[in-house]
């Protein structure tokens, strides 16, 4: 493969790879979310939940197939899933910090989007603080939830990364 047509490979897989969550995030950002919060909370903790069951089953079952080799692009779903998960609690912190007293500092999509990811990262500056209970139990839940799933997302697809490096550098891929 020649440099030049090598750099044009990486970057169709970059725009490949960040294209869908980058769309997903503008829309996020283009669609109006006021049904969620305490004006419509059986829709907003039904939707929630939802979204998270789906979002497991399908990402557990991407890494499957990631994992045992099957066709297609798991690792895409993969990488979509992972920010659709971002997607989903930042639109619940969003509904939460609607009910006074229950989310300090969170009044855009982006403050949501930005503790989400803080959150996620396990960082924790401190500037917006989770002071109800609804709010605490949902943090728990992204905790669990990155814990979990969000780990064995990442992992399926280090792992894959490796074993594409060891095969095209002439190496037996890492077990």
């Amino acid at each position: 493969m020649t440099p030049r047509r090598s750099g044009a490979a990486v970057t169709q897989a970059i725009v490949t790879v960040m294209l869908p969550p980058a769309a997903l995030l503008t829309l996020w950002f283009l669609i109006p979310l006021g049904s969620f919060g305490p004006d419509n909370p059986a829709l907003s903790w039904l939707a929630f939940s939802a979204a998270l069951v789906a979002l497991a089953g399908v990402l557990l079952r991407e890494i499957r197939r990631e994992m045992l080799n099957e066709p297609g692009h798991p690792a895409l779903v993969i990488v979509f899933l992972l920010s659709s998960a971002l997607v989903v609690f930042a639109t619940a912190y969003l509904g939460l910090a609607k009910r006074p007293g229950e989310l300090s500092g969170v009044s855009t999509k982006v403050d949501a989007l930005y503790f989400t990811v803080i959150t996620m990262s396990t960082v924790g500056y401190g500037d917006i603080v989770p002071v109800g209970q609804a709010a605490r139990v949902v943090v728990m839940l992204q905790i669990l939830y990155t814990l979990v799933f969000l780990t064995a997302g990442f992992t399926a697809l280090t792992r894959t990364i490796r074993n594409r490096v060891a095969s095209r550098i002439g190496g037996d891929p890492p077990q």
